[in-house]
């Protein structure tokens, strides 16, 4: 997949689900993996997965964690017009790119945590 590498979703922003079992809902991406072309959200598909004891998890048992959405699945929320919107891409007068919401025109900020 030749654009899943130019993703313009990143870590930290704010998306919308907009097709699937979680339609609808809105998070925050936790982790973006490009070759596959998925984005992990914050407290969104959850899936229940049986661990053995170990170091990391020395009771074991069933964990809830986020599974993989697919890129086509979700839109960036606008923080202007607070609705999902697509990106484009603008250059600025010093050669600077950034992301621009097509709805308003405002120039959209990853949120830092």
């Amino acid at each position: 997949m030749e654009t899943a590498n130019k993703t313009q979703i990143r870590k930290n922003d704010i998306v919308k689900v907009i097709a699937g079992r979680e339609k609808g809902k809105v998070g925050r991406v936790l982790k973006i993996d490009r070759e596959k072309a998925r984005v992990f959200i914050e407290k969104l598909n959850l899936v229940k997965r049986h661990t053995k004891p170990g170091k990391t998890n020395p009771q074991g048992g069933i964990v809830e964690k986020e599974a993989p959405i697919s890129y086509s699945n979700v839109l960036i929320m606008c923080d202007k017009c607070n609705k999902p919107t697509r990106i484009a891409m603008a250059v600025d007068g010093a050669g600077k790119r950034s992301r621009v919401c097509k709805r308003c025109g405002d120039i959209l900020e990853a949120k830092k945590k």
